[in-house]
């Protein structure tokens, strides 16, 4: 499934994911005259996941990249992560 907002609603990015054998989760434009279905059970998770990709950007190190390699900076992940759920445990 590719999940997008309106700005990826485009026939061309449709037929590549159908091309794919993917099913596009995209709601249409206003000025759409065809009509599709989208599953809005599934496209409300990509509020979820775009709201714990900002929160671990609030951490300066994980936006900018400062870690060289890639176990590094997945590692601060991780860190960041379990401090955001011991946040969420503490409320």
């Amino acid at each position: 499934m590719l999940i997008a907002d309106k700005g990826y609603d485009a026939d061309s990015i449709r037929e590549a994911v159908e091309a794919r054998n993917g099913q596009p989760v995209i709601p249409m434009r206003k000025n759409r005259k065809a009509r599709k279905t989208v599953d809005m059970a599934v496209y409300t998770l990509r509020n979820l996941v775009e709201r714990c990709f900002n929160r671990l950007k609030n951490s300066r190190r994980i936006a900018t990249r400062y870690d060289k390699t890639a176990e590094s900076f997945l590692g601060f992940i991780d860190i960041a992560c379990i401090r955001l759920w011991c946040r969420r445990l503490s409320t």
